[in-house]
């Protein structure tokens, strides 16, 4: 480090371990404890009583709030102790008693990306993947290997199956099962979860629906009555679909139903009819 000014900041009470790496300018809060194999990168605040431990990577300007424990041992009864790992990126925020296990198999890695926010009391399982400025509200439990596209909004008390997929800019209710993916800026909410439009909110925030003069919404709205509005089956309505020059929003929902339906996937939510 260039200067002592530069250095971490770490309580008297915090128990950190002389092999964790801990960048410029890092706090580390009252009774935190940190272990051998973290790396936590600048600017990054870590609160009262949290725990990092195992193989962590966080990356830098992170805030990490009392309680939230990270790195643990993946809830999965095959992790045989294989040094697995967490990997988080940067501006990424985790609110009071957030729990993030690291994965299950040797070379496997839960992963995190940059400006997310995990509310109080959600838990993130082992092998998930979440993308960037998603928004995660308090007392979710996303299971094992479930992958979360960029800027998702996930509502609070709410389960999400393992292996499913959510996309990019969905919207999910609060209270909601979730045992089926989620396409890409659709709204679901229900118990099962069930389709229930097109979240055009969150597309005008983002700006990507006044994109092309707004052709791509309008596109990605005659898209969506194709697959759940008509009569056709979806592998169907999915050919019919690919007969036009799609535009990106409209072939980022394409290629997500076509995936969600091979092998190894859950298949998309249905639609409230």
């Amino acid at each position: 480090m260039s200067s002592t000014a530069m250095a971490p900041l770490v309580h008297p009470t915090a128990v950190v371990d002389v092999k964790a790496r801990l960048g410029e300018r890092v706090s580390i809060g009252p009774y935190a404890v940190i272990g051998p194999e973290v790396e936590i990168g600048d600017d990054s605040q870590i609160g009262p009583h949290v725990v990092i431990d195992g193989r962590v990577r966080l990356g830098k300007q992170n805030r990490v709030f009392p309680g939230a424990c990270i790195g643990m041992e993946p809830q999965d009864l095959k992790y045989g102790g294989a040094p697995t790992e967490v990997v988080i990126g940067d501006g990424n925020t985790f609110r009071e008693c957030v729990t993030i296990n690291r994965a299950t198999h040797e070379g496997e890695s839960t992963v995190v990306g940059n400006g997310n926010l995990l509310m109080a009391y959600s838990h993130l399982g082992h092998n998930c993947c979440l993308g960037d400025r998603i928004v995660i509200a308090n007392g979710v439990a996303v299971a094992g290997h479930v992958v979360i596209g960029d800027r998702a909004v996930i509502g609070g008390v709410l389960g999400i199956h393992q292996f499913v997929h959510i996309g990019s800019l969905a919207m999910v209710g609060g209270m909601s099962r979730i045992d089926r993916d989620v396409p890409p800026f659709m709204m679901v909410e229900g118990h099962p979860g069930r389709v229930r439009g097109l979240n055009k909110i969150g597309l005008r925030r983002s700006g990507m629906a006044d994109r092309d003069g707004g052709a791509q919404l309008r596109q990605l709205q005659d898209i969506w009555a194709l697959i759940y509005r008509s009569d056709l089956l979806l592998v169907e309505a999915l050919q019919q679909a690919r007969e036009q020059s799609l535009l990106p929003l409209a072939d980022e929902l394409c290629c997500f139903m076509e995936a969600s339906t091979g092998p190894g996937r859950r298949g998309p939510l249905p639609a409230q009819r």
